[in-house]
């Protein structure tokens, strides 16, 4: 099993606010593409990071040797081709932006989405862009497809603002895209929203196979009522009976995220959050988790990834 997205980046504000600087990031073996990206720094609208906080919504660049890149050098040395920048902010406000870079191989299956809707437009939802590896057929198919509010997945979750887990997509009545799925051997879908541009709906949907899945599990959290407790909601997860009933501010790497709404990472899940690190408690699995704010930046749920 390989995972179909090769590295993860977490961007912050700088103190004054002028420019992105490195926050932390997951990168398995790329030491070397580690390295260099820990000095980097970006202006609005400046490589990825920097287009998706002037734009307000995520940005996909397929081929990362066809763009503004910045660190086309390294990402090649590195094998990395294609690269997925997802903007959070809190009002006017950048809070951070998460980097998704993928690898590519004949082998390669997946999808990452991005879904618009404008009602200035159209009344529906449909594919604004999207990287699948080798899933061409099912990328042809995507793009001819538009979804009602409460539709499909991205249509779900422009209805719920909140995000969404479907597992065996392949067979779920709420996944209009079964069949073409099944064909590629796509299993799981996540649906986030990223509604940070005002007056237009974005949608982040996230496909996984078994060979290549985007991560081993998911899970979504919501914070209680009080705010100072996080409960589950839904998710895929190899150990669910570890998993706690609930969890407090400051607590592992999801209470760190309730206490400060800035997305974290984790390089060891059995010391942060233990029950992602499988039932046998393995070590060298890390963790990504993603907060969806209100627009105002309240925290209304919270996304782990385990890779």
């Amino acid at each position: 099993m390989r995972s179909f997205i090769r590295a993860a980046e977490i961007w912050l504000p700088s103190p004054d606010g002028a420019e992105l600087v490195f926050g932390d990031g997951l990168y398995g073996a790329l030491d070397a593409f580690r390295e260099h990206s820990r000095a980097v720094r970006f202006r609005k609208g400046e490589g990825l990071p920097g287009a998706a906080w002037a734009a307000r919504h995520p940005i996909v660049i397929k081929s990362l040797k066809d763009s503004s890149f910045l660190r086309i050098a390294k990402a090649s040395e590195a094998g990395l081709t294609s690269g997925i920048a997802m903007p959070i902010f809190a009002g006017d406000a950048i809070k951070a932006v998460v980097v998704l870079l993928c690898g590519d191989d004949a082998g390669h299956v997946g999808a990452i989405e991005v879904w618009k809707n404008d009602p200035e437009e159209d009344a529906q939802i449909g594919l604004h862009d999207g990287y699948y590896g080798a899933a061409e057929l099912f990328e042809t198919i995507s793009r001819m497809k538009r979804f009602g509010r409460g539709f499909g997945l991205p249509g779900s979750v422009w209805a719920a603002d909140m995000p969404i887990v479907l597992r065996e997509i392949y067979r779920s009545e709420r996944f209009l895209r079964q069949e073409e799925a099944q064909q590629v051997g796509l299993t799981l879908g996540l649906g986030l929203p990223c509604n940070y541009d005002p007056g237009r709906t974005w949608v982040m949907v996230f496909l996984s196979a078994r060979g290549t899945p985007i991560a081993r599990s998911f899970e979504i959290w919501r914070p209680d009522a009080e705010g100072r407790h996080l409960v589950y909601d839904a998710g895929l997860s190899e150990d669910e009976a570890a998993r706690p009933a609930r969890i407090g501010l400051g607590e592992g790497l999801l209470g760190k995220l309730l206490s400060t709404g800035v997305p974290a990472i984790s390089e060891d899940c059995a010391a942060d959050a233990p029950w992602l690190a499988g039932p046998d408690g393995q070590g060298g699995r890390a963790a990504l988790a993603i907060p969806t704010l209100d627009p105002e930046g309240r925290l209304k749920a919270i996304t782990a990834w385990c890779f």
